[in-house]
C-alpha cells in the first residue's frame, strides 16, 4: 500500500461505524467513511467537539452539521496550498490520500532532466496539476466542472503558481482528449482521476466500468516518444490495484514499461493503523 504519511495539516484521528474524524488544519470533520466497517470505541474528544459533521441520509445523501466552522479555510501540503470549502457529497474540495502519488510523479519530474509536458483528466481542484507544476512541469488541466477550475485556479494562485505554465481547460475529457490525437499533440505524462459516474457538459454520461479502459487506449496515443509516467487513480470499488495493472499494462504495452498497482491510504493517528482509500495504477519506464 502507498500512504500518503507526509502531512502536517491534515490527519485521520480516528474511525469507527462507517465514520471518521479527521483535522484539516485548525478544525475537525466527521464524514462518513464506507470503508470503516468496524465499531470501536470513540474515546477522542474530537468526537464530541467537531467542527463539521455530514450525515449521511438514508435515502441517499446526506447534509452538512456545523459548529463553529468557517465558509473557506485553508491548508498546505509542503509548498502547496489549497482552499477547503464543504460542499455536497461530503467533500471538502480535497483528496489528501493523493499526496502519495504527488510525491511520486514530482520526484519523477524533478529528475527527468528535460521539459516534461502532463495531461491532468478529471482534474478537479488541482492537487496533482499544482504538484506537477511546482515539479517544474508545464501542466494541461482538464475538468468538466467550471467551477472546479475556477478553484484549482484560486489554489495555484495560493501556491504562488499564478504565472507558472499551467493551461486551464472547461471541457469533457474524452472529447478533449480525441481532439488532441486529431491536432498531433503529445505529452510525457498523464494523469487521470475519473469518477465511478458523472455527466459531462452538455449531459455526457460517464460510468467507469464501460469507459475507462477505452480513455486508456486513447490516451495511449497522446504520449511521447518517449513518456515519464501514466498514473491512474480509482475510487471504485470493481477496480481492484489488479485490474488498474492489466490494463495498463495492455494498453500501453507498446511501450515496454513497468506497471505497479497499489491501494493508498492514510494513517490513523489513533491506532497506527492505515485507512484503505483507493487504488493507484503507475506505469513508468
Amino acid at each position: 500500500m502507498w500512504i500518503a504519511d507526509g502531512w502536517k495539516d491534515y490527519e485521520v484521528i480516528d474511525t469507527s461505524k462507517g465514520e471518521k474524524l479527521e483535522r484539516w488544519g485548525d478544525y475537525l470533520l466527521v464524514r462518513p467513511d464506507p470503508q470503516v466497517i468496524w465499531d470501536t470505541p470513540k474515546k477522542h474528544k474530537g468526537w464530541r467537539k467537531m467542527n463539521g459533521h455530514y450525515h449521511r441520509s438514508s435515502r441517499g445523501g446526506g447534509e452538512w452539521e456545523f459548529f463553529n466552522l468557517p465558509e473557506q479555510w485553508s491548508i498546505h501540503y509542503k509548498n502547496l496550498t489549497f482552499h477547503l470549502k464543504p460542499f455536497s457529497f461530503k467533500h471538502t474540495g480535497l483528496f489528501p490520500e493523493q499526496a502519495t502519488n504527488w510525491d511520486w510523479f514530482s520526484d519523477k519530474i524533478k529528475k527527468a532532466g528535460r521539459p516534461i509536458k502532463v495531461l491532468n483528466l478529471f482534474a478537479y481542484t488541482g492537487g496533482a496539476t499544482l504538484a506537477a507544476a511546482a515539479a517544474g512541469a508545464s501542466v494541461t488541466h482538464v475538468d468538466a466542472s467550471k467551477g472546479m477550475v475556477g478553484w484549482a485556479k484560486e489554489n495555484a494562485v495560493a501556491s504562488g503558481l499564478k504565472d507558472a505554465p499551467i493551461r486551464w481547460l472547461v471541457d469533457d475529457c474524452v472529447k478533449f482528449v480525441e481532439r488532441e490525437i486529431r491536432r498531433g499533440n503529445h505529452y510525457d505524462a498523464i494523469i487521470m482521476d475519473p469518477p465511478s459516474y458523472g455527466r459531462g457538459p452538455k449531459g455526457e454520461i460517464w460510468k467507469i466500468e464501460e469507459a475507462i479502459y477505452p480513455l486508456i487506449q486513447l490516451c495511449a496515443k497522446l504520449l511521447s516518444d518517449d513518456p515519464l509516467f501514466f498514473l491512474v487513480n480509482s475510487y471504485t470499488t470493481g477496480l481492484a490495484p489488479a485490474v488498474l495493472t492489466y490494463m495498463l499494462s495492455t494498453a500501453l504495452s507498446d511501450f515496454h514499461g513497468h506497471v505497479d498497482s497499489q491501494e493508498i491510504g492514510l494513517p490513523v493517528t489513533s491506532t497506527g493503523l492505515v485507512l484503505p482509500c483507493g487504488a493507484s495504477g503507475r506505469w513508468e519506464r
